[in-house]
């Protein structure tokens, strides 16, 4: 007996999306972006509530584009069923946010890709996710300390047990001993498990899943070899020629499991082992040329187009303009690549008021005793700063505020005068599609819209079953005073999109 087809390939935890990066300025409604209130600056508010995103993918793409748009104030509010995923969360803004004094451009968009969708990193990887985890244990157990150096995301509205059970996740990530996450063992066990009789012969199942399935629903740009090491050892992201063999701790997560009639904790891998993170960055991209193919195949990979778009979106967070990719890529210079960070690191001097301050910027890492070291020197004053201390540690985000809500507590906001008739746009992803209740009313803003992840890119379901999915979430929508936006194509769409129906 297989266990292939029953779902438990997708995992219990979500660590990336079942669909594409979208920008939710340009996927947002023309109608909810008119409908904006605002305040007494006279600057438009857009009030994004994101359930079950799994990763950073559609806030990232959403900060990166905003000099795209007309000003607006955007917040963001990010629900998920998982405290490693708001950990997770925490990670890739740091990484993103890296002044380019600090990190460059390409040293970024590596270190994203590899904690994004690597089980092994490579050892300087682990040194950068240890060191900030020393930091993310200050910043969740001192609010002052999260909003002077981060002041763009706020996590006051987690509960305390919450904030505590995170100190303890950050504290797991900062462990240098790697045989407490034996992630290689672990993957090798689940797949055991999802192929049963089959694992004999998993190369084969490999080659129906990509070809049959992921290839006939739209994602022909994964390429064979990368997807089969993927499947069999979890690197889906070798970027750099480098010696990938330290777990990834980020991808560690408790599940509660039967053993002998009993609910016993586990700290395992319990994510995707089926579809793969390509999906989220690797699939689709603005850079045309990317997608071109020679002979019926794609010239480029998943993981080409995945580093190109996590390249494009950093510069663009940098320098608020597009990221023009270099002609051909194979004679970019090393002249041209400098001055492009150059180029960088002037566009970001010019953000910062007090430029002297920049030179002597150095990254922050607490201390276990709580102290904080700057450039080989201990900071004693704790979280009010000391006289030696940048204005800003990270890139700063003006416009910008993030809010980390309690875990599953979508069906609660209602009960929240704060949260009446608030959001303009609404996203869940098809794994939490079951908090889409018809109470959902009560805090979305007029004209609001709501974008449905779709199980397109969910392998283990027949097409059937993918239908089924979109009917019963336009049937959620529509109980909760929404109407589909066009037509609702689940064979060819990741999303499904509806407008608030006005009226009675």
């Amino acid at each position: 007996m297989t266990a292939c087809g029953t779902g438990e390939g997708f995992g219990a935890v979500t660590w990336w999306g079942f669909s594409p990066a979208m920008d939710f300025q340009g996927k947002g409604l023309t109608a909810s972006m008119k409908a904006l209130s605002s305040k007494d600056d006279n600057v438009p508010e857009l009030n994004i509530l994101m359930v079950g995103a799994g990763d950073s993918r559609h806030l990232l793409t959403t900060i990166s584009r905003v000099h795209r748009w007309p000003r607006r104030k955007i917040n963001f509010y990010i629900v998920e069923n998982n405290l490693e995923l708001i950990g997770r969360h925490l990670l890739f803004l740091t990484v993103a946010l890296e002044p380019p004094g600090q990190m460059g451009l390409q040293e970024k968009s590596e270190f994203l890709l590899e904690l994004f969708g690597n089980s092994l990193i490579r050892s300087q990887t682990a040194a950068y996710l240890q060191d900030k985890a020393n930091l993310f244990i200050q910043y969740v157990t001192d609010l002052d300390f999260l909003h002077k150096k981060l002041p763009m995301i706020d996590m006051s509205g987690l509960k305390f047990k919450e904030r505590d059970q995170l100190e303890a996740i950050f504290k797991f990530w900062r462990n240098p001993d790697q045989k407490v996450f034996q992630i290689s063992r672990m993957w090798d066990l689940r797949n055991r498990q999802y192929l049963g009789n089959r694992y004999d012969s998993k190369q084969g199942v490999y080659d129906w899943d990509l070809h049959m399935k992921l290839y006939d629903r739209g994602a022909r740009v994964i390429n064979n070899r990368q997807y089969y090491q993927w499947r069999d050892k979890g690197l889906a992201f070798e970027v750099r020629e480098g010696l990938y063999d330290v777990p990834n701790k980020s991808l560690a997560s408790g599940l509660l499991l039967n053993y002998k009639g009993e609910k016993v904790p586990t700290r395992g891998y319990w994510g995707d082992i089926v579809t793969s993170p390509y999906i989220a960055f690797g699939i689709e991209t603005e850079e045309q040329s990317l997608l071109k193919t020679a002979n019926g195949a794609h010239i480029k990979t998943a993981q080409d187009i995945s580093q190109y778009n996590i390249t494009a979106l950093l510069h663009e967070l940098v320098a608020k303009e597009r990221y023009a990719l270099l002609q051909p890529m194979e004679q970019a210079t090393l002249s041209e690549i400098t001055e492009e960070e150059e180029s960088e690191m002037e566009n970001y001097s010019s953000n910062i008021k007090d430029k002297s301050t920049l030179a002597n910027q150095q990254p922050a890492i607490v201390l276990e005793e709580g102290m904080v070291k700057q450039n080989n020197e201990v900071d004693n004053t704790g979280s009010s700063g000391g006289n030696g201390t940048a204005e800003y540690d990270y890139l700063p985000l003006p416009d910008v505020k993030i809010h980390f809500l309690p875990v599953n507590c979508v069906t609660e906001l209602r009960k929240k005068s704060i949260y009446s008739n608030r959001f303009n746009v609404i996203y869940f992803s098809c794994g939490m599609i079951h908090q889409l209740i018809p109470e959902l009313k009560q805090i979305t803003a007029p004209q609001a819209t709501l974008i449905v992840e779709l199980t397109k890119f969910m392998l283990d379901l027949r097409k059937e079953l993918i239908t089924k999915f979109a009917n019963r979430a336009t049937e959620m929508a529509k109980e909760a005073g929404f109407v589909p936006f066009g037509n609702v194509d689940d064979e060819k769409d990741s999303f499904a999109r509806f407008e608030l129906k006005s009226g009675p």
